[in-house]
Formats: C-alpha cells, structure tokens, sequence
C-alpha cells in the first residue's frame, strides 16, 4: 500500500517569489473574454436551483408522511 502512494506521487515543483505575487486566474480570464463564464455560471446556478426545489419537495412529503402518522396514532 505505500508502494501505491509513492508511485503515484507527483514531483516538486519549486515555488518561486512570482507565484505569490500572481493575482490572476488564467482559466476564468479566457472563459470571460471568450463569453463563457456566463454559461458555467447558468449551469452553476441550473444546478443550485434544482437541488434546492428537490429538497424543498422532499421536505414537503416528509411533512404529509409526518401528519399521516400523528393522525393515525
């Protein structure tokens, strides 16, 4: 088993002065300038949005199964 962790363990890369002064986010400068950071953030929030209706369903049905069994008791 550590033979397994050692295998697949990356090199070191040396960290230099630059890297702590890069304020810039390369992937989502090119996904804004290209337009499509505003598709990834429609999908982000498609997704949100549908687990937060499937949550509030299920919680609506959880509340008539509640009611059911405190009127049958």
């Amino acid at each position: 088993m550590a033979f397994s962790f050692q295998a697949v363990a990356q090199e070191k890369i040396a960290i230099t002065e630059d890297d702590y002064s890069n304020s810039r986010v390369e992937m989502a400068d090119v996904m804004r300038s290209e337009g499509k950071i505003y598709v990834l953030v429609g999908v982000i929030v498609l997704i949100f949005a549908g687990i937060t209706v499937y949550v509030i369903n299920t919680d609506r049905k959880v509340s008539k199964l509640e009611k059911l069994i405190k009127e049958d008791s």
